[in-house]
């Protein structure tokens, strides 16, 4: 029995982080039904969209952070899914870490120099779409004025009418990785890992 739980741990673990999105309920009024979006151009809502990190710290542990988004929108037509266009701005001067010296650290100029540039811009490119609500994402994402090509692989969450605004809200989740030394973000590696894991989690509204 105990070597039976450990193994279906380590296949829980091993399931890629976009296959463990909690699934919706009947009971929620937003589900992975494309049709419900109408076409148009939708804002990003800043409360619900967040960019979180990971990377490994000295072969010691994992440390995770997040970043919000400021300003942003996504054009959308669920005819043409390949069409779509998303532009998000994220403010990277109010990086959410769990102690307040790692945040200075994150700002300071070793690492996001926050205080030249506050804010991170991704921009898609490329949306190729696949089965099961799936697609991938190709954009160019830009960290203290360097531009580099980044892809995602999303997953859409759901639509529907928000009961609190009455409004249109839809969102999708996403994963893709980054070297920190494309954008200038390097020190400390590879005693800090270089690589950086995304977990994206993005909703939309309507405006």
């Amino acid at each position: 029995m105990r070597y039976a739980l450990a193994a279906a741990l380590a296949a829980t673990l091993a399931v890629p982080a976009v296959a463990q999105i909690i699934p919706s309920t009947a009971s929620q009024p937003g589900a992975a039904t494309a049709s419900r979006i109408t076409a148009g151009t939708y804002a990003v809502d800043p409360a619900h969209t967040q960019v979180a990190w990971e990377v490994n710290h000295m072969g010691f542990s994992i440390l995770e952070g997040l970043f919000g988004p400021s300003t942003g929108s996504i054009t959308i037509d669920p005819a043409k899914p390949a069409a779509t266009k998303v532009d998000v701005t994220f403010d990277m001067a109010k990086p959410g870490v769990s102690f307040p010296l790692f945040a200075e650290h994150l700002q300071s100029t070793n690492f996001f120099d926050a205080a030249k540039y506050p804010t991170a811009h991704f921009v898609s490119t490329s949306v190729t779409p696949h089965a099961g609500n799936k697609a991938t994402i190709v954009g160019n994402l830009t960290i203290k004025d360097q531009t580099k090509p980044v892809t995602l692989e999303a997953t859409f969450i759901g639509a529907g009418n928000n009961p609190m605004n009455k409004q249109l809200n839809f969102g999708f989740s996403a994963t893709g990785s980054i070297k920190r030394s494309d954008f200038g973000v390097g020190a400390y590696a590879p005693v800090v890992s270089d690589e950086v894991k995304l977990h994206i989690h993005a909703a939309f509204a309507a405006k």
